[in-house]
């Protein structure tokens, strides 16, 4: 079993995405991007409030996590199982969180496919049925 330090460095690519998992759940912004690599692309799929192909780690967190903080409370993706073959990492997981302006809650299964080089990300592509997740947001 390894400790914790082993986990905090490892470049294991499903650590890596773990790694950033843990980091957007305690809203640690800092440590998410210290996940993604200098030029990352993270695509939010076409359909989703924030839709778009985000770069920099900086870039991805002002536009993606930040702005889903400011429309939902305890927006959180469960990550419950891993696919890794090599470099990607397919990541079966759910999205949690109640809109700020309806009180709707969501809880919706999403799929993330992960590209992780030398210890980053440096693609993200999210899979998750949109539909439900405006249904949440209108009155």
């Amino acid at each position: 079993m390894s400790s914790t330090t082993d986990f905090d460095t490892s470049t294991a690519p499903a650590d890596v995405v773990r790694r950033q998992y843990l980091a957007s759940a305690r809203g640690d912004l800092e440590a998410l991007r210290a996940t993604l690599a200098d030029d990352v692309e993270w695509t939010e799929m076409a359909g989703f409030p924030l839709a778009g192909t985000y770069r920099t780690p900086t870039g991805v967190t002002s536009a993606v996590m930040e702005q889903l903080g400011k429309s939902w409370d305890t927006w959180i993706a469960h990550d419950d199982t891993y696919v890794v073959d090599g470099d990607n990492v397919v990541v079966l997981a759910r999205y949690t969180a109640t809109n700020k302006a309806t009180g709707k809650d969501i809880d919706v299964r999403v799929a993330h496919h992960f590209i992780v080089r030398a210890g980053h990300i440096v693609r993200f592509e999210q899979f998750v049925d949109t539909a439900k997740v405006r249904e949440a947001m209108t009155g």
